[in-house]
């Protein structure tokens, strides 16, 4: 590997990959626990929130537990929240169990005192979007896509015949029925198309597929690229139009600034992991050009320089309120061609709020348990 080969891969890291992420990873999904305590506290995080209680092991002795459940984000747009976890209540967890660490697990159902049982993908709200009284302009003519986006939640549904899985919200009731077959159901995340690597970018993507999942950055809490964590994992967006500007805030850490009234980007930018942002509307679709990256991963092993340059097209339907993203990304070092796709976000059934990120999951929580 060449000295700014290794430099470029040590700045990248690895970028997680959602099946990663989502993945069992170490947790045993063919083996069922259930399991009783003390609520001890929650980490109502990002990318997974944590349940603690302590248990009584099977030699009789105390265990303290930590158990993964769903994203804060989600879990909010789903109606829970921290206050639901009561500390000194009794909790019963069933889920599965971690392949070698006895203290943590996943939980599919919990019960919280004399509660009503809650099961992980259980919708507790009937908030769908906030459409109420949303003007499709703004004084200025241009198309009102201010406001708090995310796509549409993911929810397991189970079909009459055969495995559950992920499907849109809106989808749930059609697949349950039989109505709907898994086959046509839209995949969650980014619909990015593969792209073709140059010999340079296949020798960082080779050494991104070695990385341990917890180098990520998605493990540092870090923002992967503008293009997957628009979308990804279900985050709230907010967008923000002014005379000279629009903001972009991603909630998991990134505020991207498009500047309206530049024709062209300015020379010396410094690169970052946001890029430089200029845009311009035609008729009633924005149009944003971003340079000045600095070397990462757009998504996965998909890796890119620092001469990275995406174009994204936002349009609104003004009918549905879906606002549609298709995006384009060249660079000249890594791609032979062009890196493509399109992702849609919904006003959110939610909020906006910066959650907090505290990856736990690659943590052996009976060694990291404060000891008695």
């Amino acid at each position: 590997m060449s000295t700014r080969l290794a430099i470029i891969f040590a700045a990248l890291v690895a970028t997680s990959t959602a099946s990663a992420h989502h993945g069992f990873g170490n947790i045993d999904p063919t083996k069922n626990v259930t399991l009783e305590g003390t609520l001890t506290g929650v980490d109502f995080v990002n990318p997974h929130a944590y349940l603690y209680f302590d248990a009584i092991g099977a030699d009789g002795k105390q265990l303290k537990m930590r158990c993964e459940m769903r994203a804060a984000t989600v879990l909010r747009r789903s109606g829970w929240s921290p206050e639901m976890f009561v500390v000194g209540k009794h909790v019963t967890v069933n889920g599965h169990p971690h392949r070698e660490d006895t203290s943590t697990c996943y939980v599919e159902d919990l019960t919280i005192g004399d509660a009503p049982k809650l099961v992980r993908y259980q919708q507790l709200t009937n908030a769908n979007t906030q459409n109420a009284n949303r003007p499709l302009r703004l004084p200025s003519g241009e198309p009102n896509i201010t406001g708090d986006w995310a796509q549409e939640q993911y929810l397991i549904a189970r079909p009459p015949t055969g495995r559950g899985g992920l499907v849109p919200k809106s989808m749930v009731a059609a697949v349950e029925a039989g109505t709907v077959q898994f086959a046509d159901v839209p995949g969650a995340g980014w619909g990015a198309q593969p792209v073709k690597l140059t010999p340079a970018g296949q020798a960082v993507s080779d050494q991104l597929k070695k990385a341990k999942p917890e180098d990520s950055t998605r493990a540092r809490c870090e923002i992967t690229s503008i293009l997957f964590d628009w979308v990804f994992d279900g985050p709230i967006n907010r967008i923000t139009q002014g005379k000279d500007a629009i903001t972009f805030e991603y909630s998991r850490g990134l505020t991207r600034t498009v500047f309206v009234n530049m024709k062209a980007h300015p020379a010396g930018v410094k690169a970052s992991r946001g890029g430089h942002s200029i845009g311009h509307w035609e008729g009633d679709t924005l149009i944003v050009d971003t340079v000045a990256f600095l070397p990462g991963s757009l998504a996965g092993t998909v890796p890119h320089s620092d001469k990275l340059h995406v174009v994204e097209r936002f349009k609104l339907d003004p009918k549905t309120l879906a606002l549609k993203r298709d995006y384009e990304a060249d660079d000249a070092a890594y791609f032979t061609d062009k890196y493509t796709g399109s992702d849609t976000v919904l006003p959110a059934d939610a909020p906006y709020a910066a959650d907090a990120c505290k990856e736990l999951t690659y943590r052996n929580y009976s060694q990291d348990a404060p000891k008695k």
